[in-house]
């Protein structure tokens, strides 16, 4: 090994190393780079690339203990943040403060007395969840708060639209019946066998290696690919009408196919896996919040969170794929174009002070400027293709549906059979499975939530549900 390739400890502490464990793995790594041919400025600063995004290699076979002892010692550098929350939350907006209930209000208050809170909003469909309510939008500040993306980590919509008039689904109604019965998968264990798994290049992510639990969920993931899950998931088809020209198609009439669904056990495992851990981490939480304890996005943990939050989202974007790919092809149909967005998901944005923080939308669609969203209604109403206006107070979001007007509960409890299927006949819907716990009752009026968030999304289209698939049995996800 000649002296250009040459690496030292001593090498390594001038060039910022510390000593310790951390300096004898970037050393061995070095050796096996220096095996390679890599000259020692190339060793240098693949080293240095580690230390300073290490989450980026935690599936990298030869950096991956290398990325994680940088982690460790990034944590032990940072003061960790006081669990005390303020004495009285701060200030955010509400769309349609006359659609939300006190509960929601309340945790929304709770929230946003987190010490790493600095911004938040509360959408119009806004109703009690965990944690933080649905139709929460919260900004943190260094910290990721696993149960404020939520259990079904990625839900998402996706709307598929074909260049067919409609009325095709009253000409074929048992052809278009049939693909939604034969080539959807419902329910908490649903999962396709043998010559029915679907593939798909998410399969091969290298993400899946990063840690034990991802190996384990690998798995999981081949046997609920392009399946979907109970409570509010569907597939459905229906009629679209487009007010103005949407990535390349004029205004009119179309047949389309519209589904929600997210990332199945694999989003749940990783939120019930983390949440559990930040709750560890902060046992002096006041009991009232404990679910929105948050992990350090410094910290080890919150690295592994983010990049397998980030592999759910791949996951059910690629679900949703497999879905409309299956579902179309049995109707004989190739689409047009694609509307797709999700939501409980956390991403890295700005405040309009510069400010980098964490924004998460727990049932919240991203509404930035001139990006697409979907903002579905319930199994009988109607749901829009809606273009962002990036209002910054609304931290750039909008509504993710319409909102639970009464919980599961409530809805069993007051809603019969023939007062759901009564108002699904008066619209002209046909519903394939769904439990009275989804009655279209059971929901707030999507026009109201609608036009109580205006000036924040431009409506672009309406999608009519015609044909419906959902699980029979009630659920999460």
């Amino acid at each position: 090994m000649g002296n250009d390739m040459l690496l030292t400890g001593k090498i390594l502490k001038l060039h910022g190393w510390t000593q310790g464990r951390i300096i004898g793995i970037a050393k061995e790594i070095g050796i096996q780079l220096a095996a390679r041919g890599l000259d020692r400025e190339t060793i240098l600063a693949r080293l240095d690339a580690v230390r300073q995004n290490p989450s980026l290699f935690l599936a990298d076979a030869l950096m991956a203990d290398l990325a994680r002892e940088c982690l460790q010692h990034r944590q032990t550098e940072t003061h960790p943040s006081s669990e005390e929350l303020r004495e009285s939350p701060l200030p955010y907006p509400i769309w349609g403060r006359e659609n939300i209930d006190d509960g929601s209000i309340a945790q929304m208050d709770n929230a946003m007395r987190l010490p790493v809170s600095v911004a938040g909003a509360l959408m119009p469909d806004a109703h009690v969840g965990y944690g933080l309510p649905i139709g929460g939008v919260l900004a943190t500040e260094g910290a990721v708060i696993p149960y404020a993306v939520g259990v079904d980590i990625a839900c998402r919509m996706r709307l598929s639209i074909y260049e067919v008039p409609p009325h095709l689904l009253e000409q074929k109604k048992a052809l278009f019946e049939n693909s939604l019965w034969e080539q959807t998968a419902f329910g908490m264990g649903a999962e396709w066998k043998g010559n029915r798994r679907a593939d798909h290049a998410v399969l091969d992510d290298p993400t899946w290696e990063a840690t034990k639990l991802l190996h384990t969920l690998k798995d999981n993931a081949a046997r609920q690919l392009g399946t979907s899950g109970t409570g509010n998931h569907f597939v459905e088809w229906g009629a679209f009408h487009l007010h103005e020209t949407l990535l390349g198609l004029p205004p009119g009439d179309y047949l389309a196919l519209l589904s929600h669904s997210g990332s199945r056990s694999v989003g749940f495992k990783i939120a019930d896996r983390y949440s559990k851990l930040a709750m560890e981490l902060h046992p002096n939480l006041d009991k009232s919040i404990r679910h929105l304890a948050w992990l350090s996005t410094d910290s080890e943990a919150g690295q592994e969170y983010w990049l397998s939050m980030e592999l759910a989202g791949r996951f059910a974007s690629a679900n949703h794929f497999i879905i409309h790919h299956r579902v179309s092809q049995a109707v004989g149909l190739r689409e047009a174009a694609v509307v797709e967005n999700h939501h409980n998901f956390a991403w890295r944005e700005k405040l309009p002070d510069g400010r980098e923080v964490i924004v998460h939308r727990k049932g919240a669609t991203p509404a930035k400027a001139g990006i697409l969203g979907v903002i579905p209604g319930s199994m009988g109403d109607a749901g829009y293709v809606v273009r962002g206006r990036g209002v910054s107070e609304s931290l750039e979001s909008a509504s993710h549906g319409a909102g639970r007007l009464m919980s599961r509960k409530a809805a069993l409890n007051s809603i019969s059979k023939s007062a759901r299927d009564e108002y699904l006949r008066e619209r002209g819907v046909t519903l394939l499975g769904g439990g009275l716990d989804e009655s279209p009752q059971a929901y707030k009026p999507i026009e109201s939530i609608i036009a109580a968030q205006h000036n924040l999304v431009d409506i672009l289209g309406k999608f009519t549900p015609r044909i419906v698939r959902m699980a029979d049995e009630a659920g999460e996800f």
